[in-house]
This record gives structure tokens, sequence and C-alpha cells, in this order.
């Protein structure tokens, strides 16, 4: 969440800010002993995430790091705060902290997820922050603070057997999260330097059933055959992208931001598609993304009433969407 209250964003308008508030930058890394992979199996938790698995995971995702076991254990020491203001702010807002939910984020190391890669430096001393807050990943993305993360992941209700797909890959840490308790989880990146070296940070602890690609989210992944039970849009959009409803199952839902592009106004849409694949929208909350590139910024939205997209209920214009009234934020803020 970024900007004001309870507004939720993935993307770099702190990128600048953010950039300034590298903790720990570390460079090259001596080699340390082979690692036992960290990551469970789909729902499951993770084994327990030491230092030396840290190091060692760093180094094989093409990011070696120089950090103590001081150090670690200071970050680590963290993290029980982090989880409790979780549950605290779902809790709040939703009514109740959904144990899956919790779970995946105990099982999530979240300091793997901090790094600046257009500079290549880690920055694990920022998780588990007191006050949480958008980190800057490099090339205007952003990581978003854990509790618009906990936020977004609790309302996508996701189960086990659940196939999922993340329009906006960032950091890699909000598909990490739905991958601990679905079966597979696709994500989609438009920066192609920040979507190729992300794509490399998951076989290192063990997620082999998150997928990862460079594209443009506005189309999906449509060679995922079956589509997808779980839609996850992190960036605002003008309208629904057409593609998108195309991919979801019946039954499935989408989340998404609809909205002028860095305009307030903005409203978090939940979709839910019928088993007779008619399309239901519902107004969450008012948000504040950046805007989603590519072609949602140049082909037009589709006809009222044409059952495509922004005829389903939404549309980034003022007759369409009035502003809504953001929930009180814990925090300034995947």
């Amino acid at each position: 969440m970024v900007g004001f209250g309870g507004a939720i964003s993935r993307r770099g308008l702190i990128a600048g800010a953010a950039a300034t508030a590298v903790a720990q930058p570390v460079l090259a890394a001596p080699a340390s002993a082979p690692m036992a992979a960290p990551g469970a199996p789909s729902g499951a938790a993770s084994t327990a995430w030491t230092h030396e698995k840290y190091v060692t995971a760093m180094r094989e995702s093409g990011r070696p790091v120089n950090q103590t076991q001081a150090q670690f254990d200071a970050i680590q020491a963290r993290k029980p705060a982090a989880m409790k203001r979780i549950e605290a702010y779902l809790k709040q807002h939703l009514g109740s902290a959904d144990p899956a939910v919790m779970a995946a984020f105990e099982a999530v190391p979240r300091d793997y997820f901090h790094y600046y890669y257009e500079s290549h430096q880690a920055t694990p001393g920022d998780a588990y922050e007191e006050t949480p807050k958008p980190w800057a990943l490099g090339y205007g993305s952003a990581l978003s603070d854990y509790l618009g993360q906990a936020y977004m992941t609790q309302i996508c209700q996701p189960k086990p057997g659940d196939v999922t797909l993340e329009i906006g890959t960032g950091s890699g840490f909000q598909s990490s999260l739905l991958s601990r308790i679905v079966t597979q989880a696709y994500s989609i990146e438009i920066i192609k330097p920040l979507g190729e070296a992300v794509s490399k940070i998951f076989a290192p602890i063990g997620y082999d059933n998150v997928h990862t690609r460079v594209g443009d989210g506005y189309y999906g992944w449509p060679e995922v055959a079956g589509g997808f039970d779980i839609v996850i849009v992190t960036c605002a959009a003008q309208y629904a992208p057409p593609e998108l409803f195309k991919q979801i199952k019946p039954g499935g839902r989408m989340i998404i931001p609809i909205g002028q592009p860095m305009k307030r106004g903005q409203v978090l849409y939940v979709y839910t598609k019928d088993a007779e694949g008619k399309i239901h929208s519902k107004r969450d909350m008012g948000v504040f993304f950046i805007p989603m590139t590519g072609a949602m910024q140049k082909l037009p939205p589709p006809p009222p009433g044409t059952g495509q997209g922004a005829g389903q209920g939404a549309m980034a214009s003022p007759a369409k969407v009035e502003p809504a009234k953001a929930e009180p934020a814990k925090s300034t803020t995947e």
C-alpha cells in the first residue's frame, strides 16, 4: 500500500526514496557448502531457513552476497512481530486471518526477495520492518509491503489444487506465497531485465511450482490448459482485459485495480465467474497503483455490453467508477 489510506501498490512510485534505504548492500560472496532445498511441496511448510541456506540460495540465483550470521539472526528476530502485525491487520480488515495465508507467510523467507536488481545489491536488512512499506527493486518496480500482500492474498481465497496467474511478477514474493497454498502459480512480468533475473530465484529454494515468463500480462497466459482459478493483477488497469476473463475458470476469480493512471479514485475490484460463465463484479476498496503498461495503454476498451472486459462492470471513467472509501490502514503500504 502506498500514498493514502489503505492504498496498495507494487511498482515504483517510491523507487527513488526506497533505493536510498538499502540497509545491507552486499556484493561477492565466498562459496559455501551445498544446501538442502528449503522449499516444500505446495501447501506444506518449508524446512528451517538458515544463514547457510540463505547465502547458498542467493549465490545459486545469481545474486551472491556477504552476510554475517549475526546480521541474519537480527533480521529473523523481527519476523515474529511482523507475523503478529499481519494477523492483526487481516482480522481488522477481513474479520479473520486465514491459517493458510499465515502459514504461507511463515514459510516464505521474505529477506530472500529484498534485492535491488538494477545495481545488484541485496537488501535483506529491510525485511520485516516495523512500519511496513514498499521497497525498490529497480527498473521502476517495487516489492509491496507485507500487509498489502497479505490482504491481496487472502481476498484471492487460494486453496490447494488451485492454479493461479499473477500479472506483474515484481520480486516474485506474491507468487511464492500463493505457491505454498496452490498447486501451480504462474506469473508474467513486462519488464524484461527484471523478469529474467527473478525467474532464477525460485529453483534454489525449491519452489518448483512457480512458473514465470516475460511478456504483456494484458493477454494472460492462454497456453496454460484449463485456465486459472485465480488471476491477481498488481497494477492499475483502465478496464479489465478481455483475455483475462476468458482464462478464468468457472467458479474462479480475478482481483484487479481499476482506475485512471496515476490518479486517485482507483478501486480494487473482485470479479467472479459463475458455473454458466457469467461474470459478477464487487467493489472492494479504494487503492492507488501505478499503471498497467503495454497493450493496456494502446488498445481501446471493448464496447460496453459486449461481455468483454470493461463491459463486465468497471471502466476507468468518472461516470463508471466512483472513488471508494478506503479502509484505514495501519501502515503506508506485492
